[in-house]
């Protein structure tokens, strides 16, 4: 039983991490984690995977017209008048003399396709078809991937928006117990103390945005990640890490044919050209194989309908012929035509608005990446001079102003900072996405 016990929880630590955050209330959850999930249960990846299937589907309908079909036909007649054309047919019956008014026929037919417009169309089509909803799939993983990686971002640099506030928070709840000790010792007035009240209430305030804030913007993460809003859903992160993968190498050269965008038109095109190369054909001939076996059944009561029967076999081939149709195959070929023009002028347009992108996604990049650069260096001033400055006020060096004024632009270069890795993280996504290198797990 302890064994059995022991299997069960490995093959729990074992499971994918998407299927870990569906149980877990409170799990702390990493990037990859949030893009795995989101790839298995966001609705429109869903939807595109659920498209795929359905088009399977029409494969094998279109397809099935391949294969033999096998029909029954069967009937039973009461005639008050007259004879069956069966009888007539039957020199038997018609010299038997017999009052005949009961008619039956049981038979089966048999119909194979050898040539047809129709079915060629599908089995060439087929191939282009699984294509295009495989291609429309990964547009909507990319499209999620991106959506959840910047939306996962936001989050984060909420919350080290919020840290950076409460150690501001601390830092101005000890400048204000200071100010407020000098002015009771008589060195201050008590302006100082104010100005530091003033301070502490707005970066309460501040704090106070900035929590609402990650709700919200969790709330659409959880949404585009397809996880219940019922869950509570705790991030995981490493700003090291972060800086580190921050990087890219903004030297490649942009290739068109790696955006999804452009390799689904390309497979839209060749369906087009399929659609042309059906209708330039329309007016072969449709040649099929028929064969028919029946039982012929005829009497004058229907007790005794079915005790003998007439069959009738017969095999053989159809030709279907179309001569004319009033110039409809021609319009629709015509039309074929137009629309893959049109996918042409499709397929041009998108090469520009790929190139633009591609232009605005790397200078974005490139200039957060400066700005990040920059703004690194500024945090690691804005510390030393409020060390600086916080000890000179205690020594009665410095006034109470200058204490402001450091600590805001601490904050402040906190602030920029994060925001500047954040903003740097969302360009690179944005530069692969554009590249059409954006990785789907």
């Amino acid at each position: 039983m302890r064994k059995t016990l022991h299997f069960f929880i490995a093959i729990l630590f074992a499971a994918s991490p998407g299927v870990l955050l569906a149980q877990t209330a409170d799990t702390a959850v990493t990037l990859k984690d949030c893009v795995t999930y989101a790839l298995r249960n966001q609705p429109a990846v869903r939807q595109a995977t659920i498209d795929e299937q359905i088009n399977e589907k029409n494969i094998r309908i279109g397809l099935a017209d391949w294969l033999p079909q096998v029909s029954s036909a069967d009937v039973y007649q009461h005639y008050f008048k007259g004879l069956p054309a069966a009888a007539e047919a039957d020199p038997a019956a018609l010299a038997s003399g017999a009052d005949l008014s009961e008619y039956s026929a049981l038979g089966l037919q048999l119909n194979q396709v050898i040539y047809d417009n129709d079915v060629i169309e599908a089995a060439k089509a087929a191939k282009y078809s699984r294509l295009y909803y495989k291609q429309n799939t990964i547009s909507s993983q990319i499209n999620v991937v991106s959506d959840v990686s910047k939306a996962f971002f936001d989050v984060l640099l909420s919350q080290k928006q919020l840290d950076i506030l409460n150690e501001d928070v601390v830092r101005l709840q000890r400048s204000l117990k200071d100010a407020y000790s000098r002015y009771q010792a008589g060195v201050v007035d008590k302006t100082d103390y104010k100005q530091a009240t003033i301070s502490l209430n707005n970066s309460l305030a501040s704090r106070k945005e900035t929590a609402e804030a990650i709700n919200s913007k969790l709330a659409y993460l959880k949404q585009i990640m397809g996880i219940s809003r019922t869950r509570n859903l705790t991030l995981s992160y490493d700003s090291t890490r972060y800086e580190t993968e921050s990087t890219i190498d903004t030297l490649q050269a942009l290739d068109v044919n790696n955006r999804i965008e452009y390799k689904l038109l390309g497979t839209q095109k060749n369906l087009e050209n399929l659609n042309v190369s059906y209708y330039k054909w329309g007016f072969l001939p449709s040649l099929s194989a028929q064969g028919n076996y029946t039982w012929y059944f005829l009497g004058n009561n229907i007790s005794t309908l079915y005790n003998s029967s007439i069959p009738n076999a017969y095999a053989g081939l159809s030709l279907n012929i179309p001569i004319f149709t009033g110039t409809k195959r021609l319009q629709n070929l015509s039309k074929a035509r137009l629309q893959v023009d049109r996918t042409d002028l499709d397929i041009e347009n998108t090469e520009n608005t790929i190139n633009t992108e591609y232009v605005q996604a790397l200078a974005a990049y490139k200039s957060n990446y400066t700005n990040w650069r920059l703004l690194k260096e500024n945090v690691g001033l804005a510390k030393d001079v409020y060390k600086v400055v916080s000890f000179q006020y205690r020594e009665g060096i410095k006034t109470y102003l200058d204490v402001i004024v450091a600590q805001s632009d601490l904050r402040t270069a906190e602030l920029n900072y994060y925001n500047a890795l954040f903003q740097l993280l969302s360009s690179k996504i944005d530069l692969e996405k554009a590249l059409g290198t954006l990785n789907v797990p």
